[in-house]
């Protein structure tokens, strides 16, 4: 017997940047969406004979693109926005691990609510968010993550992250912030085999993530690795994001943190790493060689002071590369689409000035750049058939973006575009700038709250 018939949303009269293999535009063109899948894009108007169609959206004066796609993040952070403001990245860190410490599960889930709805609302379709202090008697601080991603509708890797070189052992968090390498283990596998749902349009991944070389043994790094291979999962962690991180590893190890990281199997295809701004060419050519990918953070490394990524050398090396928005202790806008702008802009502060990215390259980083980071590009990424429906209209005939002719630098360049409809899966999660799926407000009261309850929670502590 045959099954329903699909349901199809017609999306029409938009201009489209596919961000396909050929990077494929249309002036004005159609996307037909048949349940969560595309079923076809291209030129001029939907065909006319088709069936079970229960919307059309007529996209005059948008711009069509793939849902963006964030590659790291701190969800927990959003509770310690504006503190520490002028800070390196190692300073930053010890100011705020005794707050981070003192997070329970409500708090962590408010926190992960209010990233997940400030990355929804402006486009980003697929998120994934790095989570490492697990506090004694906290709650299930990783899976308050999970069911705020699964209430805001947003496609989610949760990165399992730990830490276990506590400052008495060398490391830069206290000792009261870390686990045990054996506790750390066993959650992170508990985690993966709970959680991680590895079939075509799955919702959630989960992926194995020891926090950095400064925060964690190297007996963790190794055993993390093999662990995740065993699974079947990826493996992430911080890397060469400061000259702080640099010294550390050549006076702990005798060499640099790509080195480092080699030699415990932390590169390959399955690997993403955040920042990577301190690298040389070896560096960039171990990356390129094994395919270990990249989740380039722009607006956090400006706030940390901590450098300017390589990306112009890295995407010519054939790096794998996307974008991050970072906790947003260190981004506080939380955002990602602005994330394209800063990019574009900071990387030609670099040595290749204007050369280093345009816009379309831009846009990749956010899409189908992320999409390959996360190990999903044969599912989302990029507007195809037979891909998932996770798409996302910007609408550019209003006042910040109407008389820029080409749309996809009118989206980059200009001022944050209004989301006129956002898709994950082929469900709207916003609509006209607004949120479907969760109450706005709600999550705002709530984080004020439990902002200052942490606050109260870390000042009765001291």
């Amino acid at each position: 017997m045959a099954g329903p018939a699909a349901q199809r949303v017609v999306i029409e009269e938009c201009a489209i940047a596919t961000v396909d293999a050929d990077d494929t535009e249309y002036a004005g063109g159609h996307i037909v969406v048949a349940d969560n899948v595309i079923e076809s894009v291209g030129a001029g108007a939907a065909p006319a004979d088709l069936e079970n169609v229960v919307r059309r959206v007529d996209g005059t004066g948008h711009l069509a693109t793939p849902g963006l796609v964030n590659t790291h993040h701190h969800f927990m952070q959003w509770l310690t926005r504006g503190l520490a403001q002028d800070h390196n990245l190692f300073d930053w860190l010890v100011s705020l691990y005794p707050t981070w410490s003192r997070v329970d599960e409500p708090m962590a889930y408010t926190a992960a609510r209010s990233s997940l709805a400030m990355l929804a609302r402006g486009g980003v379709t697929t998120a994934a968010d790095h989570h490492y202090v697990f506090p004694r008697g906290a709650g299930d601080l990783l899976g308050a993550g999970i069911r705020a991603a699964r209430e805001t509708g947003v496609r989610f890797t949760a990165a399992r992250g730990s830490m276990d070189l506590g400052e008495s052992a060398g490391g830069l968090p206290p000792d009261f912030a870390v686990e045990t390498t054996e506790d750390a283990l066993r959650a992170t596998e508990e985690a993966v085999d709970t959680h991680h749902d590895p079939s075509f349009g799955s919702m959630l991944h989960v992926a194995v993530a020891p926090c950095s070389p400064f925060s964690v043994t190297t007996e963790l790094l190794r055993e993390a690795a093999g662990l995740a291979r065993r699974k079947g999962v990826r493996l992430h962690t911080h890397g060469s994001e400061t000259v702080e991180e640099e010294r550390f590893c050549q006076e702990r190890f005798g060499m640099g943190p790509t080195a480092y990281l080699e030699s415990t199997g932390w590169l390959g295809e399955d690997v993403w790493m955040a920042h990577c701004v301190h690298m040389d060419d070896s560096d960039i050519a171990a990356f390129a060689r094994t395919g270990t990918g990249v989740a380039h953070c722009p607006s956090s490394n400006a706030r940390l002071g901590a450098g300017i990524a390589r990306v112009p050398d890295m995407l010519a090396a054939g790096v794998p590369v996307g974008l991050g928005v970072d906790g947003a202790a260190s981004n506080e806008a939380g955002e990602l689409h602005t994330e394209l702008r800063t990019a574009l802009l900071v990387n030609r502060l670099g040595g290749h000035h204007e050369k280093a990215l345009d816009v379309r390259q831009a846009l990749r980083l956010g899409t189908f750049g992320g999409a390959r980071v996360l190990g999903r590009a044969d599912e989302i990424g990029s507007l195809e058939a037979g891909k998932l429906a996770d798409l996302v209209l910007w609408r550019l005939d209003g006042l910040g973006h109407s008389n820029i002719a080409d749309p996809v630098a009118a989206l980059v360049l200009g001022p944050a575009a209004p989301v006129t409809l956002s898709m994950v899966n082929g469900r709207a999660v916003v609509e006209d700038g607004r949120l479907t799926t969760v109450d706005e407000e709600a999550i705002a009261r709530a984080a004020r709250d439990e902002a200052r309850r942490l606050a109260c929670a870390v000042a009765d502590a001291r």
